[in-house]
């Protein structure tokens, strides 16, 4: 594959981090503007947990038809008619409204996510070096751009509108790149050699059941650590800002910052945690992040002000920076199951995006956001003890030496 190519998939990727951060970056405004409460704000973003989730559990089947290349284009797409509707409908006061563009957002982000982890792993097979880190990382670029803008055009008091149709015309360019040099990886064909098909059929025979049940239960476990890291990333993309101006009383160019510092955290962890996955291995990285993710949130939750609050977001992130990309890598790692592998875990962890804003509105409006940030430790603790499961034999045969 070529640098332009894959420089495609990253630029999606990229698209995706900025739209998210964009939103994100907004929501305090936004909340004002529709008149919700937390609890009803929950709500309102279950139209973008939902999208996610009809994407993401229809893009295995699409992919196995179509391949990847229509899922991903579909992806660059239609986050950008959803944000052209949060833009314009929001200042409407049409919930209903904000509620469907969110809706398109996620699912072409749910459809791309799928396209993207599944291509990004199949090149990082071929080709013998890391892929689905740089693609995450890429999306945490994209964020942290995003935040940056978005705590400008707040200090500014840009109008909502203004900045989601500024952000709208950015992905748009982005996906309009990947649009044009997007080429995927072609599948490898089954043997067509008559002695090697009949070695490979006898083989599979011998392995089949032993092969199915470990990569069952490896694969339910991997699940398991994508659910944590992404429940764990999705409460903090959701639900800092609006955190930091209910439970701590700040600015809401003060929620933006704090966001984007996470954004920033995550960034710094997936760009520069490489060589650290060459000394330790997959696992051990994976229960690291897990437990300097997990002690991140917890200082979240008995957090006394926002200066510790700010901190405590930077060591979140930081922490949870590797987890998901590398769980992705593990489910990938499989000289003939890769995609089908890397499409269920990745479904699996995108359950949590369909669950996470309204079980966290819920609590937050009863108990506060602080007192929420328990759901995602307690899955960070979970994702600690199975962390094994994402182990390899040779992390270095995905590494450049």
């Amino acid at each position: 594959m070529t640098r332009h190519p894959r420089g495609a998939l990253f630029a999606t990727s990229t698209m995706t981090g900025f739209g998210i951060a964009t939103w994100v970056t907004r929501t305090p405004a936004i909340r004002d503007e529709l008149g919700a409460s937390i609890e009803a704000m929950g709500l309102v973003l279950l139209g973008l947990s939902i999208g996610s989730m009809i994407g993401i559990l229809g893009a295995g089947a699409l992919v196995r038809r179509l391949g990847t290349r229509p899922l991903i284009l579909l992806g660059g797409a239609l986050p950008v008619v959803g944000m052209v509707l949060v833009a314009l409908l929001a200042p409407a006061q049409v919930p209903a409204g904000v509620w469907a563009g969110l809706f398109l957002i996620g699912f072409g982000s749910g459809v791309a996510e799928i396209g993207l982890n599944v291509e990004a792993a199949a090149v990082e097979r071929h080709i013998g070096r890391p892929v689905v880190p740089v693609l995450h990382a890429c999306f945490s670029l994209g964020t942290v751009v995003g935040g940056v803008v978005g705590i400008a055009m707040t200090a500014a008091r840009t109008p909502v509108a203004v900045h989601l149709l500024v952000g709208a015309a950015v992905m748009a360019a982005l996906a309009a790149f990947a649009a044009l040099n997007l080429q995927p990886l072609p599948r490898t064909a089954a043997p067509t050699d008559g002695a090697d098909a009949a070695d490979t059929v006898a083989a599979s025979r011998d392995t089949t059941a032993t092969r199915r049940s470990v990569i069952t239960v490896q694969l339910a476990l991997i699940a398991v650590i994508t659910l944590a890291m992404a429940f764990a990333e999705g409460a903090a993309s959701d639900w800092l800002p609006l955190l930091m101006t209910t439970d701590h009383d700040a600015p809401e160019a003060v929620g933006s910052l704090v966001f984007t510092g996470f954004a920033l955290a995550m960034l710094i962890g997936r760009s520069a945690g490489t060589p650290l996955v060459m000394r330790l291995g997959r696992g051990p990285v994976v229960r690291l992040c897990a437990a300097v993710g997990g002690i991140g949130v917890l200082l979240v939750v008995v957090s006394p002000s926002p200066v510790v609050t700010a901190i405590a977001a930077a060591v979140w992130g930081l922490g949870i920076a590797l987890g998901f990309p590398l769980a992705i890598s593990a489910a990938g790692d499989h000289p003939t199951d890769g995609d089908r592998r890397v499409s269920v875990v990745a479904t699996a962890g995108y359950i949590a995006f369909l669950v996470g804003p309204p079980l966290l509105g819920f609590v937050g409006e009863h108990l506060g956001l602080q007192a929420a940030m328990l759901v995602p430790l307690v899955l960070l603790v979970a994702a600690f003890v199975v962390a094994p499961a994402a182990r390899d034999a040779d992390v270095r045969r995905t590494v450049p030496t």
